[in-house]
């Protein structure tokens, strides 16, 4: 099927003069998910992961993905001729770095300009005029060739209340006219989902698990310009919206208004994230400000109200999965499981919650050798029979009124290996070892990286993907820019100083090819500690709630310190979490938490 998808999108290439074509996982927002409308590259490949890049040639097609996918990636290439290119991986060359050696003088680039950002499609341009190449990036060629498209989302909008969001929208539209004002920028022009949701305190659900409104903005200091599906909006909504000193306008407009804007003004955004076609639809005689929207700061650090009531969240969501660790627990090998019963049973005690509204992505529940996949996600066809023995890797999260959570467990599910007991025990003491990080102001997610993986450095091994990401309050799992990862990656943008109030992932592994995954994340917040001669200092505090399984420790590799965090934290995590369980369960928990 993908090879015939292939030829029939050849051929399009053939009729236009194209030579190559891009197909990357983007929608017309620089969006890390993508609502199924907007899936042409799994399409186009069979590849399901969330991130990659498609490049296909009339000889050769090509799919860059990171080290997240490898396994999964090359399993679902197996049966198509596409060839998987493993990214950062010594001797695979770059996306650009094939585009520049394959495409030849005089020949012709192309892709959908709303779905590349301005950033790589000026870097595209550049390239083709080198080679002499023409760009052709006014079509959507997949589109012309996927008879049964889905339709694009318009899911309606609900307003996030202060109570929740901590802060209204006038005093957000504010702040951002304050920051553009520093900047002499006139127009702000704002297309990614997430800034536009925290700004204008909206929600809505038109990317599975991602509750944010296809819509693009565009600011000024006396104007709020809104494109969005009418077919989202209530009346009620739009009085609301038009209270708040917000113009309705329908979606498409977007690149006409860009094109109405004349010189000399000054235009703020974000290359990285505007879409190519609105970035060419801009005057070239106007001033264009290309710098990070300031709402990314502005929604990583979150405000008092955000932050206690993410604390309540994870209380909820801490219920909600030491209830299903314990169901999980006492009847393996007593009544049938799988993968997908077992991630059903988690969703079903989520849905019980107080302020549940969604999960936050896809439950991976990867029993054993599934577990190496970092993103596996259970099929009809691969989702396995839990057994008492092994690893069962459960990576989760849901959405709540009250903030957004994401949390992972490996479970022993009875007896294990030595291995699996000693590689179990590491990835705890690198969890244990960078929630308890104490630093000077300043340092980011690069300084403190090698407090987790150092114990596995020690011992020869790695994992392929970073340490930790930001979360969004009701807004997407991974969140710019703080984050833990020991190496730089541009394009992730999550290098930033950790500031008080940022929320990120703290998630060590062990993945194994073949045998097992492992992996144990909490979420961190970031806060201040003392302040002396030396500077400002600065801690975190856990804010996940539910136990880390004690029948897959070693205590022996553990120094004294680390049994003192685990202890602690498990004594927080049973004064939080047993008030809300029945009595059989707790006295479940008091043993899944003892001190050792």
């Amino acid at each position: 099927m993908i090879d015939k998808r292939l030829q029939a999108l050849r051929q399009k290439m053939a009729k236009c003069g194209i030579t190559i074509y891009i197909v990357p996982t983007a929608d017309f927002h620089e969006s890390e998910y993508v609502g199924k409308y907007f899936k042409a590259r799994e399409f186009i490949t069979g590849f399901t992961g969330s991130a990659g890049t498609a490049v296909i040639t009339m000889e050769e097609a090509g799919l860059w993905t990171d080290g997240r996918y490898f396994i999964q990636a090359e399993a679902q290439l197996a049966q198509s001729e596409v060839k998987l290119f493993r990214m950062g991986e010594e001797g695979v060359p770059t996306v650009i770095e094939f585009i520049q050696e394959k495409l030849t003088q005089g020949g012709c680039l192309g892709f959908d300009g709303c779905v590349i950002n301005a950033k790589m499609g000026n870097q595209l341009k550049k390239i083709a005029q080198e080679k002499g190449a023409s760009l052709y990036t006014s079509e959507d060629l997949v589109g012309s060739i996927w008879e049964e498209r889905p339709a694009m989302s318009m899911e309606p909008i609900f307003i996030l209340e202060e109570r929740y969001s901590g802060e209204n929208t006038e005093s957000k539209l504010k702040r951002v006219r304050k920051e553009m004002e520093k900047q002499h920028a006139d127009v702000h022009i704002l297309t990614s989902l997430d800034d536009i949701a925290w700004l204008l305190n909206i929600r809505g659900n038109d990317i599975c698990h991602f509750p944010v409104v296809l819509s693009f903005l565009a600011l000024t200091q006396t104007e709020c310009n809104l494109f969005v599906h009418s077919e989202v909006l209530t009346e009620q909504i739009r009085q609301q919206l038009n209270a708040w000193g917000v113009t309705i306008a329908p979606y498409e407009e977007i690149y006409s208004y860009a094109g109405q804007l004349k010189a000399p003004l000054t235009v703020w955004i974000d290359c990285a994230r505007v879409n190519f076609n609105i970035y060419n639809q801009l005057n070239k005689d106007i001033s264009v400000f290309d710098e990070q929207n300031p709402t990314v700061f502005m929604k990583a650090m979150k405000n008092p109200v955000e932050l206690q009531n993410l604390r309540n969240a994870h209380v909820e969501d801490g219920v909600a999965f030491t209830k299903f660790m314990y169901w999980l627990k006492t009847n393996i090998g007593k009544i049938p499981m799988t993968e997908i019963t077992a991630s059903d049973y988690l969703e079903q005690c989520r849905r019980q919650r107080k302020g549940f509204l969604d999960l936050s992505f896809d439950t991976i529940a990867a029993y054993e050798a599934n577990g190496a996949m970092m993103h596996y996600c259970a099929t009809e066809d691969s989702n396995a029979v839990l057994e008492p023995k092994g690893f069962l890797l459960v990576d989760s999260g849901g959405h709540y009124y009250e903030g957004t959570t994401d949390i992972t467990r490996t479970m022993a599910l009875g007896s294990i290996t030595e291995k699996q007991r000693e590689h179990f025990t590491i990835v705890l003491r690198s969890n244990l070892n960078l929630a308890a990080a104490k630093f000077l102001y300043g340092c980011n997610g690069h300084n403190l990286d090698i407090l987790s993986r150092g114990p596995l450095w020690e011992i020869g091994m790695d994992y392929k993907c970073g340490t930790g990401h930001g979360v969004g309050y009701l807004l997407n799992v991974h969140e710019a820019p703080n984050g833990f990862r020991w190496k730089i990656v541009p394009e992730r943008k999550d290098s930033a100083v950790f500031e008080e109030g940022m929320v990120t992932t703290d998630e060590p592994g062990v993945y194994l090819e073949g045998e097992y995954g492992i992996r144990t994340e909490n979420e961190l917040v970031c806060r201040k500690a003392e302040k002396n001669e030396y500077g400002q200092f600065m801690e975190f505090e856990t804010i996940t709630y539910a136990p880390i399984d004690l029948d897959a420790i070693d205590p022996s590799l553990l120094t004294k310190r680390e049994k003192k965090l685990l202890n602690d934290y498990h004594q927080m995590v049973y004064e939080k979490i047993a008030p809300y369980l029945t009595g059989e369960e707790q006295i479940w928990l008091k043993h899944y938490t003892r001190a050792i």
